[in-house]
């Protein structure tokens, strides 16, 4: 039998897209339920006094082994480069989000586009190089309406993009709809 690419990196890639409130973090999350030293990288700023919010954090550390290590940071590429066994990444929707944030993309500052560019090539190559056994979970925004702000155009637009080209990396990618999760690839 030939190894897969996956083997001989040490890793695998796991992309876990779905809409919202459907599922896929906890199908993320028992995806690598069989490993005891996983790091849960949570990508969410916090939003100061949103009681909305908090509770979806809740939700979200209640369930977690006691066992995994939460780590809050948008330095995903960090993690991806120095988590040696498994890596739960939830999410590249927040991880955009924030990037764009910094990089001002919505205030449309001079460079934001390569700044953003730049952000977004260190982790594809962080994701391309990993040797843990990686799963991200990422919102698919393309189904729907088209935003009528330039800003949601921009944002549905590069998340797009940034779900296809962790889709083209990853060993495994998993679409949920409903709570039912299917296997693209």
């Amino acid at each position: 039998m030939n190894p897969t690419a996956a083997d001989q990196r040490g890793g695998r890639r796991v992309l876990v897209l779905g809409g919202a409130r459907s599922g896929k973090s906890a199908y993320a999350e028992s995806l690598l339920s069989g490993h005891a030293d996983v790091v849960y990288c949570a990508t969410g700023r916090r939003a100061g006094e949103d009681p909305e919010w908090a509770a979806r954090i809740a939700d979200h550390r209640s369930r977690r082994p006691p066992g995994w290590r939460t780590v809050e940071t948008t330095d995903v590429a960090v993690e991806l480069r120095n988590t040696p066994r498994a890596l739960l990444v939830d999410c590249l929707t927040l991880w955009l989000t924030a990037a764009m944030d910094d990089c001002g993309a919505w205030d449309d500052r001079p460079g934001h586009a390569g700044a953003l560019a730049a952000r977004i090539e260190a982790l594809m190559e962080a994701w391309r190089d990993t040797t843990a056994h990686a799963v991200a979970v990422s919102n698919e925004v393309g189904w729907g309406v088209v935003p009528e702000t330039r800003a949601g155009r921009m944002f549905r637009d590069e998340l797009g993009v940034l779900n296809a080209r962790f889709a083209g990396q990853a060993d495994e990618v998993w679409l949920v709809v409903a709570g039912i999760p299917q296997r693209l690839r």
